[in-house]
Formats: structure tokens, sequence, C-alpha cells
């Protein structure tokens, strides 16, 4: 698994890592801060964050609420030496607490239990019942125009915009990309922080030559990239399509 490893003290980051690495899990990124935090997430994706509580400016807690509220967030571990948090810790969405000094077999028994499948690898038992909509509506220069869910190749998600690309051409949405997904998913794979694209349109996932993996689609010359965290659930997907 990616982690993300949240502490303000350079050697608690620094022990923690090492016990990672150990595991065999890649460590994809430090932060010391919990908005240092969130740009490694955005930046990164990763499976799961380690966040410490106590930390200077906005704590562990804070920060933990507002990754539960991304798109497709990461696992939230708390890793910290005030125990008189662990009801507070548990409030939140996090799928487990650590006690400072981490010990490697309770790291290894609480990752394991992070390693829930996640929507992607869930896609084989949704049920397929249809949605309200048979369509999505894009505002244009002529009012308001629907786009067939048929048409649709991928929503992709661009700071606060996202874009829908279909047969036709691409229109700016006011829906987010949660709402889709929420709404559609039974037509819809995330394979990215920022994208979601029509499972019975994939053509292949592709490796670009700077060693990334892109996803083709029919009849859309849109290639959006696959994140490293859904890059393996979308093989094995793939090979049983």
């Amino acid at each position: 698994m990616d982690i993300v490893i949240v502490d303000d003290e350079p050697l608690a980051r620094q022990r923690l890592a090492r016990m990672v690495e150990k595991l065999e899990h890649q460590v994809v990124a430090q932060a010391d801060s919990a908005q240092a935090a969130l740009e490694a997430i955005a930046t990164f994706d990763p499976d799961v964050v380690l966040l410490d509580i106590r930390m200077p400016g906005e704590d562990g807690i804070e920060a933990a609420r507002k990754i539960s509220a991304l798109d497709d967030p990461p696992a939230v571990i708390f890793c910290t030496a005030f125990d008189q948090y662990a009801l507070d810790a548990f409030g939140t969405e996090a799928v487990g607490y650590l006690l400072k000094p981490v010990r490697a077999e309770q790291l290894q028994d609480v990752l394991e239990r992070a390693q829930r499948p996640n929507r992607l690898q869930r896609v084989a038992t949704r049920t397929d019942d249809q949605p309200q909509r048979n369509h999505v509506s894009a505002k244009t220069l002529r009012g308001v125009e629907l786009i067939p869910l048929d048409d649709v190749r991928a929503f992709i998600a661009d700071q606060k915009y996202v874009t829908v690309h279909h047969v036709n051409g691409e229109h700016l949405l006011d829906d987010t990309l949660k709402d889709l997904e929420e709404e559609f998913g039974h037509r819809l794979l995330r394979i990215h922080r920022s994208a979601l694209v029509s499972v019975q349109h994939i053509q292949a996932m592709e490796r670009t030559p700077q060693g990334h993996y892109e996803v083709r689609l029919v009849d859309v010359p849109v290639r959006p990239q696959v994140s490293r965290r859904h890059a393996s659930a979308l093989k094995a997907l793939l090979q049983k399509l």
C-alpha cells in the first residue's frame, strides 16, 4: 500500500517510515502539518494516512474530518502519544488508533484492517438498480443540454470543475464527482481521485513512457490517468470483463 506519514516530529516520522517499509509497504510522502497532509493526499492519492493528533496549528482530529470529506478518501490511522484522545479519534471515520511508541505488530494488524475492498474492487458485487436519471445536464450557450449516459465516457475533475467527456465533445457540469459516483456508481469506476470512467467503454489500460497508467476509452481522445492506488484493482477487473 501507498502510505503518507503525518507528524510534526521528524524522528517520529523516520521511525514510522522504517517500520512501514519493513512491512513491505511504501511511504510516498511525509508531512509535518494538517495542511501539508492534505496537499500530500491530493498529490499522491495514498491508500492510508498515518496521522498524529497533536500538531501545531490544526490538529489531527480536524484533519481527519477533512480527509473523510474528500471524494474517495484514504484510510486514516491515528498515531499519538496522548491516549486521552482515543474517544475523539474514534469519533471520526478512522480505521485504527495506535499509541506511541508504535509497535510493529500493532502497526501490521491495523494496516491489514485498512486493506478493505474499495469501490473499484467491489464493482463485481454491486447491484444494477437503475438511477433516476439516464442523462446528465450541462449548461451551454444554447441553454441546458441533456447528455445521455450511454454517450458518456468519463467525468474528470479539475479543482472545482467537472468536465464530462462524451461522444459529441465535452462540457462543464455543476455536479461533483462524489454526486455522480453515488448516483451512477453501477456504471462508473473511479480510477483516480479526479476521474470516473464508464466501465462498458474501457478499451485498455496502457502504460505511458513516463511510467504512468492511462485508460483508453471508446470514441473519445481523452485518456484519464490511473492512480497507483487503483491500478492493480483495475488490472484485475479488466481481466474479468
